[in-house]
């Protein structure tokens, strides 16, 4: 039986101004087995990077709050942590990969002394032998020659800053890695080579994963389990397998498919989800998806959806309600 690495219940997110309240996530629940690769999916706006920073306690101070619900890593209760207890969890057992190589990384430090303070931090009597074995060890991990540890980050290519940015996350061999789009920034080849890069040393190591994307293409390749958020929903989720093999589908899943390439059919155009994400501080009554959906009832304007079951799945439609 795996054991439960985390469990997020009924999580509700919050940003707040002087002018209105934005609801980013909407009681969102899932959990994560030890080594297991969960994919969250969905348009920019669907609420996956703020996910993804509450589960670090990142969310900034002023403007965002957690309203309802709960997040549990390894049993223990981040949301009511304190600081300090929080600041030993980060980089230690969770770490995440951002998604903009250069912004997150220090331009005046070379990446050796990034990746040292971040060893440096969780393991504060290391030798400085030990320290240098340990960084040349994760350079060669992602296949980043050690004697490039005194260069800065403007000396390195996207894919190679990339790089630097999950050896950085590897380096205190975490328990759970979320990588919000690593890959958005780079071309196809090296977008592959980086994707093919981060399942090998996950399976290796044994740590599980948060994997934040737009592209059902991506977690076809990496994820296990999947979850397509909507509007600060989770509107599908279940194993990928389940999600890629199944007929049934919520349409906004449905859309995504059909936004993919098909390399066996020439098109002049992809197809893209008419429309646009409903407003965050004016959400709609019903379904968050209703007004953009081909196949909506009137229903769906009215009451919000049930949940259905079908082997591992869970789909939020009333299509398939009743």
């Amino acid at each position: 039986m795996s054991e439960k690495l985390l469990d997020v219940e009924e999580l509700n997110v919050i940003y707040e101004t002087d002018l209105e309240t934005v609801n980013a996530v909407n009681g969102i629940s899932f959990h994560l087995n030890k080594g297991e690769t969960l994919g969250i999916v969905g348009e920019t706006g669907a609420g996956k990077t703020t996910t993804a920073l509450s589960l670090l306690r990142l969310l900034p101070d002023r403007t965002a709050r957690i309203t309802n619900g709960s997040v549990h890593f390894k049993g223990h209760d981040v949301l009511s942590s304190s600081d300090k207890e929080i600041q030993l969890m980060r980089g230690n057992e969770v770490a995440m990969i951002f998604q903009d190589p250069m912004t997150s990384l220090n331009p005046v430090l070379t990446i050796g002394d990034q990746i040292r303070e971040a060893i440096l931090l969780h393991n504060k009597n290391e030798s400085r032998t030990v320290v240098e074995e340990r960084l040349d060890e994760v350079l060669s991990l992602v296949n980043i020659p050690s004697d490039r540890k005194e260069n800065y980050p403007h000396e390195f290519s996207g894919g190679m800053r990339q790089r630097v940015l999950i050896a950085m996350a590897l380096v205190c061999n975490p328990d759970l890695i979320i990588a919000d789009e690593p890959t958005t920034a780079l071309d196809v080849t090296i977008q592959a080579q980086i994707l093919l890069m981060i399942r090998k040393l996950v399976d290796e190591s044994g740590t599980a994963m948060i994997l934040i994307t737009h592209d059902l293409g991506i977690v076809a390749q990496v994820c296990d389990k999947v979850a397509v958020m909507y509007a600060g929903k989770i509107i599908e989720s279940g194993t990928a397998e389940d999600i890629f093999v199944s007929q049934r589908h919520h349409p906004y899943t449905v859309g995504l498919f059909g936004s993919l390439p098909n390399l066996k059919e020439k098109s002049d155009r992809l197809n893209p989800i008419p429309g646009l994400m409903p407003d965050p501080t004016d959400l709609p009554k019903g379904c968050p998806f209703y007004p953009r959906c081909p196949r909506a009832m009137k229903i769906c304007s009215e009451e919000k959806p049930s949940l259905f079951e079908e082997g591992t799945k869970k789909i939020y439609c009333h299509l398939f309600s009743g």
